[in-house]
């Protein structure tokens, strides 16, 4: 920002607010909606660097820092003390690794967890930007917020996440929700504690969203949810640029964490007494390549995890492309290294799948298969598949269909294609109806759910070891886990199970899940 801008800035803050202004909420609303448009022209000259694709796809190979010393600046280590927060996360599992972060963080601020709106004094919305379905429900909750800020204006209101790195939204956010406090990306979580003051003690919206990647930031805290499984960060971004997926903008290019830093993290889940982990990257088997100073990929990590003593190892969510004859052999050593593969696939057409940019085909990802099959010949696969992607035939659907039976998918996450800003797909004109798409997906999960119930019913009789997570979600009286292979497990047995891995034998198959009786001494010491 020059000399100019700060002046031109500067002015704007002197007009548009006054000392009351944060205690008078309808005055800040009157006054920010008079000049919506100046100060969206003024913050973008100044402030916002948004996604750019042909940008993203030149960048070159920076330097990325590593940084130990994280801390809570003094003057707000205590803030919050008497106070609560609530963060509502919406997407994948590395948004919930985020939240457990920022959790972590207002935690050491003094802030106690709320799940009710109206006690919080800070509430935060972790988004999503894969699909516009999970956009929708944020900017619905968005307006739902509204009365509560109106009845407390102190209430402290932040929008994260992916979709804070798209200049669409923030825009709209900065034009038509200025009951929102504060804006910040997902390459400046560790800046949370300096965001919240700057919120609490300023007189307008806070808006710190970053185009750059930046650096990876090691110690910082987690409130993880409970004792039993934990998600542990392997690497960040992606650099595979599918050209319906908006990740590469929003989560940046690939950057990899030193192994030894996720070693010794798992080694104190281990010592904690966690029964899982999970390894965690937008493109998680392609960690490790861009650590210059050494040749190190996700097998070899996982070769080291295979030492430690903790149950149960998995990893999501991996890309076909990268998944290397090493990881393979490493992963058929089995021990804690469990054989269930989540292996994205998307289409079954050649063809769908070089418009997707996903630079493989059809018979490489099925040669793919083979060779895990050869390796671990009792692993569950499952996948991700999208579609009516813009102008796939009935011919390349039937592909997706007839791979989907080849294979074997023991289940799959399914959706109709949905267009993101800012992405190369979005800009394709698309002569598929929306009906065909739907009767499409309906085919689709009708198979889906066929060859998970036929996969199910190979568990009858069996005995099989599951992780008892707590109650289940409809019964008190009953529990819920997960075998090795991902499977749902419900069963009767004592509260002192929660936490450990005891033997269940099925009674019952479901299409989604098995029920089953827990045998007598099965429980395992932590």
């Amino acid at each position: 920002m020059n000399e100019e801008q700060r002046k031109q800035q500067a002015q704007i803050k002197q007009a548009d607010y006054t000392p009351d202004a944060k205690s008078d909420l309808n005055n800040v609303e009157r006054i920010k909606n008079t000049s919506s448009d100046e100060m969206i022209n003024k913050y973008f000259q100044s402030n916002y660097q948004p996604p750019d694709i042909k940008k993203a796809r030149k960048r070159r190979k920076e330097d990325v820092q590593f940084h130990y010393d994280f801390s809570i600046p003094e003057d707000m280590a205590k803030i919050g003390k008497g106070k609560k927060f609530l963060i509502r996360t919406y997407g994948c599992q590395m948004n919930e690794h985020d939240t457990e972060v920022m959790a972590g963080i207002l935690t050491e601020m003094g802030y106690e967890s709320t799940t009710d709106s109206n006690d919080a004094d800070i509430i935060l919305l972790n988004t999503c930007a894969i699909r516009e379905n999970a956009e929708n429900k944020v900017f619905g909750e968005i307006g739902h917020l509204k009365p509560l800020k109106l009845e407390n204006p102190d209430l402290i209101l932040g929008v994260c996440g992916c979709m804070s790195q798209e200049e669409s939204v923030v825009n709209r956010i900065l034009k038509k929700h200025q009951h929102i406090d504060l804006i910040f990306g997902t390459h400046n979580i560790h800046r949370l504690p300096h965001l919240v003051k700057e919120a609490m003690f300023g007189k307008e919206m806070i808006v710190e969203v970053w185009s750059k990647e930046g650096d990876i930031i090691e110690n910082l805290p987690k409130a993880r949810k409970g004792k039993i499984k934990a998600w542990v960060n392997i690497m960040y971004g992606c650099d595979k640029f599918c050209t319906y997926c908006i990740v590469p903008m929003t989560r940046g290019k690939e950057r990899s964490r030193r192994p030894e830093d996720i070693i010794q993290e798992i080694r104190h889940l281990a010592a904690q007494g966690y029964q899982e982990v999970t390894l965690l990257g937008q493109n998680v088997n392609a960690y490790g390549k861009d650590l210059e100073d050494i040749t190190y990929g996700l097998g070899d990590l996982m070769d080291a995890i295979h030492k430690i003593d903790i149950p149960r190892v998995r990893f999501t969510t991996s890309h076909p492309r990268d998944f290397d004859d090493r990881l393979i052999e490493v992963l058929a050593k089995g021990g804690n290294l469990l054989d269930h593969i989540h292996l994205p696939v998307q289409s079954g057409s050649s063809e769908v799948l070089k418009k997707m940019n996903r630079k493989y085909t059809r018979e490489e990802y099925l040669e793919l298969v083979k060779k895990i099959r050869k390796a671990m010949p009792n692993a569950t696969l499952t996948t991700d598949i999208i579609v009516g992607f813009p102008n796939e035939t009935e011919e390349q659907f039937e592909e997706t269909m007839t791979l989907m039976e080849e294979v074997g998918f023991e289940a799959a996450y399914t959706y109709i294609y949905s267009p993101r800003e800012g992405t190369p797909a979005a800009r394709k004109t698309d002569d598929v109806p929306e009906e065909v798409k739907k009767q499409r997906l309906y085919r689709l999960n009708e198979l889906v759910n066929k060859q998970s119930a036929e996969s199910m019913k190979t568990y009858d009789k069996k005995k099989v070891k599951v992780l008892v997570e707590g109650e289940s979600k409809k019964d008190p009286d009953v529990l819920a886990g997960y075998t090795e292979r991902n499977k749902l497990v419900n069963f009767k047995g004592p509260k002192s199970a929660i936490g450990k891995i005891v033997e269940v034998e099925i009674t019952e198959t479901k299409t989604w899940s098995l029920n089953g009786i827990m045998t007598e001494n099965t429980v395992e010491v932590n």
